[in-house]
């Protein structure tokens, strides 16, 4: 097993530090456009955050098992080198993007994503708003363990695209240089990807890399000032309700359904589909 260093457990002393740097900016610089902090707001992040750390740990011994039955069958190797971990670096932002776009575009999985979202302010604290159902997120890195990338070695990768994240989700930084805006995930691309605004949505899924959006069409720039959250805020604090309440409204929707296709429909298609009315349908059926 390689010997690679626990990412994010290194970094929570410099998420510590960062996170009060930014509040007393706030407090020394106030900027009344930004959303600053609120206090039940940061809470929140931070109570979602640790619950996060209980729930991956339980989920991480079904996907360890499923992971490592995969690299056992297959006979590809990859070896953990000094220049074989920035190719899998890359590899694996890679999937992440599509993991991340996938998050938004089906419904029962952006039940899980769904909650980084539902904060209405934009500061550090919000990068440690993790949802607490992430199980859903291992079948697109099953590719990656498949020719060869030991499961640890993917689990180190996750963890510093998950670090490198954390300083993105700031109103404090205004552009990077030219260049780097090009290449990376800054928090003006991220600032995008936070915002309800409708030629915001789904946008930036970007990890490390903002690229992978430019070649494959999902890259908007920031113009207007962002609008955080959700197009329908939940308007609660409370871990639970703020971890669970897609699931709800999944269920509620199931319920009330006409029929299996609908019912396909609430869970597998996008967050914000709906069956066409039943005037439309009988027209279009009509004019076939």
């Amino acid at each position: 097993m390689p010997n690679l260093p626990d990412v994010v457990l290194w970094s929570i002393p410099a998420f510590v530090l960062l996170t009060v740097i930014e509040v007393i900016s706030y407090r020394v610089h106030p900027d009344d456009d930004a959303a600053g902090y609120q206090a039940k707001d940061a809470a929140t992040s931070i109570g979602m955050g640790l619950g996060s750390l209980v729930f991956d740990f339980l989920w991480k011994i079904p996907i360890v098992a499923i992971y490592t039955a995969v690299y056992e069958l297959t006979p590809l190797r990859v070896p953990v080198l000094w220049w074989t971990i920035p190719l899998m670096l890359l590899a694996q932002d890679f999937f992440y993007y599509w993991s991340h776009r996938g998050h938004h575009v089906i419904r029962i999985l952006w039940a899980c994503h769904v909650v980084h979202h539902s904060s209405r302010n934009f500061n550090l604290s919000t990068a440690l708003r993790q949802p607490w159902t992430s199980l859903t997120v291992w079948p697109f890195y099953v590719p990656l363990v498949a020719v060869g990338v030991h499961p640890a070695a993917l689990a180190f990768c996750s963890s510093a695209n998950l670090v490198y994240q954390f300083w993105i989700h700031t109103e404090r930084i205004d552009k990077m240089p030219r260049w780097f805006e090009f290449v990376f995930n800054t928090p003006s691309h991220h600032r995008v990807h936070h915002a309800s605004q409708g030629g915001y949505l789904d946008r930036n899924f970007g990890g490390i890399l903002i690229v992978w959006d430019r070649l494959f069409g999902s890259w908007v720039p920031e113009t207007e000032r962002p609008v955080y959250g959700l197009t329908k805020n939940i308007n609660t604090f409370n871990p639970v309700k703020v971890a669970t309440h897609e699931y709800v409204a999944i269920a509620r929707d199931i319920r009330a359904a006409h029929g299996w296709r609908e019912r396909a429909g609430r869970v597998f298609r996008g967050p914000g589909w709906a069956p066409a009315p039943a005037v439309e349908q009988a027209e279009e059926s009509v004019a076939a």
